[in-house]
């Protein structure tokens, strides 16, 4: 692990997929602790594609090759290029292995800034071949249920401006279906509980807000996820986990019954030989308000 601290704030990321695997700020340890009774993971990264692809694949010049959820970012020994008190810089590049799978050298790039209540995330993509490279990439944090010491059912999303109050129906195998269901945002505020999550991930493409605060009731501790470059927002956990995952993304899962090449897929980046995107997502810790 690569040890962070700023004032009374420490964080710990692993070399193994550049993931933040700890957060304590204002006294609370505020990212999740990746119990693999529930979720092992604390806040992947999410590269080269978001969601799932149908059947498992992706398909380039005709060529279909296997391809797990949220690709294989999460999965790969990143380099540490430099580290600080405060700060960490970790990058991953094409291997032999990624290449049988996902066709293209890149230089994925993940950069954390620790301040004593907020951790900045910045992602550089890279491409460094001589071809258009297709990508999706996506932060997945998942923090603590119940954030403070009220009750679990007194939490919600509240995002920056007015949503639709509707989300993609998922289908099996996580492909998004052209069918819509309501959920209950209401003045832009989404209650979190189980029922909320009752049946599968809530995804707001496309979305108005470019931030989402995670609240514990009005007066309490929040977290406010603030993004840059990400235009799609999805919220996500268990009935019954003690952690909910606010997640930050560029693409998203295959369509229902897609069955196109990957730089086809709805939502992809093209990346341009010799250009680099970078994107950013600021978490910031709250402690409380008065009532």
């Amino acid at each position: 692990m690569i040890e962070l601290e700023s004032g009374d704030a420490r964080a710990a990321v692993s070399p193994c997929g550049a993931e933040l695997r700890r957060w304590r700020a204002g006294g609370r340890e505020l990212l999740w602790h990746g119990d693999p009774g529930w979720w092992a993971q604390s806040a992947p990264v999410l590269f080269p594609i978001v969601g799932w692809a149908r059947g498992g694949r992706i398909r380039f010049d005709g060529i279909a090759r296997p391809m797990g959820v949220h690709g294989f970012a999460a999965q790969s020994a990143f380099a540490t290029d430099e580290s600080g008190p405060d700060h960490a810089r970790l990058s991953l590049r094409e291997t032999e292995a990624s290449l049988a799978v996902y066709p293209f050298p890149f230089r994925l790039t993940l950069e954390y800034r620790l301040a004593p209540r907020s951790v900045t995330i910045t992602v550089e993509v890279e491409n460094t071949g001589e071809t258009f490279m297709p990508y999706a990439v996506g932060l997945h944090p998942g923090f603590s249920w119940p954030l403070g010491d009220g009750p679990r059912e007194n939490h919600a999303a509240v995002f920056e401006t007015a949503e639709a109050p509707e989300v993609p129906v998922i289908a099996p195998g996580g492909l998004f279906s052209s069918a819509r269901r309501p959920v209950p945002v209401v003045d832009r505020r989404l209650p979190l509980n189980d029922e909320t999550f009752a049946a599968e991930a809530l995804c707001f493409l496309n979305a108005r807000s470019r931030s989402v605060r995670y609240e514990a009731g009005t007066t309490g501790p929040a977290i406010t996820l603030a993004a840059t470059g990400f235009p799609h927002w999805a919220i996500w956990s268990k009935p019954g986990a003690p952690f909910v995952s606010i997640e930050a993304w560029t693409g998203h899962g295959d369509p229902d019954g897609f069955d196109g090449e990957l730089k086809d897929k709805p939502s992809m980046r093209l990346l341009p030989p010799g250009e680099c995107d970078r994107r950013a997502l600021v978490m910031s810790y709250s402690v409380g308000r008065e009532a």
